[in-house]
């Protein structure tokens, strides 16, 4: 546990009352009568005429504001002293992330190797600046002519100060002016897309179904209804994996027409069993679910969903649905979804929209909340009304079977499988719908490290599958500025543009001009487009503008993770085909609860259970599991805390940057330096994911 210290106790244990410490003073004067003053600023409001103040009155008055003062140092004092303690209780117990790829190793000696440099020039310009080397005026350089010399110190400060000017300051400069006309163009471009969302919010324009389903396709015997494929894929989910079969089994569709796939790729055993159990629970309940099992993981999901589609039951089947194993669907998905396809031959995919049950868990889930938002509200919805095209976000999602088969069906060559079934059945002539009213309840990642990995497989995949998808592209017989959205905004623009000029202006160029003055960046680069994006972004969310500044500064500081991850896909480094699955809590709110409980007594009083050998397997199962479980039982492994390399060497490389610019007097470069440094400091030991409700 960090130390505490409470030096408040030292002057009393109301200082932090706004009315302050009541106090009588009596006036020796028999003049002046007694006057009672209740805080510091008492003194000050008008009094009587007849009633004076003395010198005595003003020095309780200043003792008074000096109480006051003491007692915010005091509060400023704990506070640093817990931030201290929590930073060492990390620094001792936590472990080093294991960089696996060899381009984050490169990246973490670069960034300390900047770190070095940067502390040592440091140190050097404190040097000149108390011998009085003042030689800039305006930011310009400016050496004066003269004959003295001052030894060979200043010889060597004159010299590195000629060389920055001519040849460092020129080549910071132009990659600047670089970064910040592509920084302006990805601003131009999440402008437009808001526009486009007013637009739609302002036409009230939605996806309708066409041709409705007559009242005795939907309420009679279900004849008339298309037959439906659900598939849930999952690996080692035993926190989630209950709630999920349990909701997908309770979707208001006849039973004949529906059939359930739980493609389980779980390696260990005891979870193999648990998932086993639950689905013959379900099946006892009259429920078509099957379980199915892979011996050998091959292709990741992609695998999975691909082995799962080549059984031969699959043909008599026309959409299929697909569930991550966190997802937990309404009873009405089907009939909210399916009714888009009908006299609709073109239309492929029907996604839906995400909502998470944990965004107000932490802080970490907060801002990831108002990214998804964007990207569901803004992204998702602007691309699909007006050019019928969107990346695939893997689940919640209906899709045509025959739209599989004409693009190829799931491919095993990428980590991001949705969204290179996407790009392939766009390039065949398939329409997406995005229906942004139908919402699917997940959950958020609520550790830095499992949102890390999360992220990282997002942004390298993209990338791999954009240098196998660029020739399919070019060649296809598709028009041209569907080509161009393809390439120019989906691919370049979105996924490699973003975070390559995020890290570089803000995490390399900006501690760089600091040191090099005569680079310079203005304000409105790291400060008002920044800030007026960011509201731009939070707009889908309005509850979520508190936490704009707190979201501005993580959004800059998880580009080191992205851009890490856009250069291993790019360049097919080792990491560019890894999956980890995210670790999920398997939360849900209280109502979810309630409903899930309320619907499933009325599944137990209204179907039969079909009893005899599904039972006696049922307890064949659970009694299996029972013995499992307390023959191998798992010891019970502390948390170690992790320390992320690269993010703690970038706080320090900006912290000391805006010890600089406090030499050249830059009040809101040292701010901006300052904050963003406190926040890699945060990511770097861990501390984002902390309890923050």
């Amino acid at each position: 546990m960090a130390p505490s210290l409470d030096f408040s106790r030292w002057w009393g244990k109301d200082y932090n009352s706004s009315k302050g410490t009541p106090v009588v003073v009596t006036m020796e004067n028999p003049n002046y009568s007694f006057l009672e003053i209740n805080g510091p600023d008492e003194v000050f409001r008008p009094v009587d005429k007849d009633r004076g103040k003395n010198a005595k009155q003003f020095t309780w008055v200043l003792l008074l504001k000096a109480h006051k003062a003491v007692g915010c140092v005091s509060w400023l004092g704990n506070v640093l002293w817990d931030l201290l303690g929590a930073i060492k209780k990390r620094l001792v117990f936590g472990q080093m992330e294991n960089e696996k790829s060899g381009k984050g190793r490169i990246l973490y000696g670069v960034i300390m190797g900047f770190l070095v440099i940067a502390l040592a020039f440091l140190a050097f310009e404190v040097v000149a600046h108390l011998k009085g080397w003042h030689y800039f005026e305006n930011s310009s350089l400016h050496i004066p002519e003269t004959l003295e010399i001052r030894g060979w110190l200043h010889l060597v400060y004159v010299a590195w100060l000629e060389f920055r000017a001519d040849c460092i300051a020129p080549a910071i400069q132009a990659l600047t002016n670089f970064c910040i006309a592509l920084f302006l163009i990805q601003s131009a471009d999440r402008l437009l897309l808001c526009l486009g969302c007013f637009w739609i919010k302002f036409k009230k324009i939605k996806p309708r179904i066409e041709v409705p389903y007559k009242p005795d396709d939907l309420e009679g015997s279900g004849c008339n209804y298309p037959k439906v494929l659900v598939q849930i894929p999952m690996c080692n989910e035993r926190e989630v994996y209950e709630q999920s079969i349990s909701a997908v089994c309770q979707l208001d569709w006849p039973k004949e027409h529906l059939l359930i796939q739980v493609l389980d790729d779980s390696d260990d055993e005891s979870i193999q069993w648990l998932i086993k159990a639950e689905v013959t629970k379900w099946s006892q309940k009259g429920v078509n679910i099957i379980y199915r099992h892979r011996l050998v993981r091959t292709g990741y999901k992609a695998g999975n969903l691909k082995s799962a589609m080549n059984c031969d039951y699959v043909k008599d089947y026309e959409f299929v649905a697909i569930f991550d194993a966190d997802f937990q669907p309404n009873p009405d998905f089907l009939k909210l979804t399916v009714p888009h396809f009908k006299d609709n031959p073109e239309l492929g995919l029907v996604q839906a929209r995400w909502a998470f049950v944990n965004k107000d868990e932490n802080l970490l889930t907060r801002l990831q909340n108002i990214n998804l938002c964007f990207h569901f509200e803004v992204e998702q919805q602007v691309n699909g009304v007006f050019l019928n095209f969107f990346g695939f976000n893997g689940t919640a999602g209906v899709w045509r079977i025959k739209a599989l088969e004409d693009s190829g069906g799931w491919l095993e060559r990428t980590t991001v499988e949705d969204m290179d079934i996407a790009v392939r059945a766009h390039l065949n002539g398939w329409k997406f719908i995005f229906l942004n009213d139908v919402k699917v309840l997940c959950e958020l990642p609520e550790s830095y490290e499992a949102y890390k990995k999360q992220q990282h497989r997002w942004h390298s995949g993209p990338m791999h599958l954009f240098r196998l998808c660029l020739p399919a592209i070019i060649t296809s017989k598709m028009m041209f500025w569907k080509k161009a959205n393809l390439i120019l905004l989906f691919f370049l623009l979105r996924k490699l543009i973003l975070p390559f000029y995020s890290f570089t202006l803000f995490c390399i160029i900006l501690p760089l001009t600091m040191f090099v003055p005569e680079a310079e960046l203005s304000m409105w680069v790291i400060c008002y487009v920044p800030v007026f994006m960011s509201f731009m972004n939070i707009l889908p969310s309005p509850r979520s503008f508190p936490f704009i500044v707190p979201y501005l500064l993580f959004e800059n500081t998880m580009s080191v993770t992205k851009f890490n991850a856009m250069v291993s896909g790019l360049f097919q480094l080792g990491s560019s085909y890894e999956w980890i699955v995210t670790k999920k809590a398997g939360r849900s709110s209280e109502s979810d609860l309630l409903a899930v409980e309320e619907r499933e007594t009325k599944a137990m009083n209204h179907q039969q259970l079909h009893r005899g050998t599904s039972d006696s397997g049922l307890s064949e199962l659970n009694k299996l599991k029972e013995q499992q479980e307390a023959a191998a039982p798992k010891p019970h492994v502390k948390k170690l805390n992790k320390i992320y390399k690269k993010e703690l060497a970038l706080a320090f490389l900006l912290l000391t940057a805006a010890a600089r610019s406090l030499l050249s007097a830059q009040g809101v470069h040292f701010y901006f330096l300052l904050f963003q440094g406190i926040s890699f400091l945060l990511v770097g030991l861990d501390l984002i994911g902390e309890q923050m409700s």
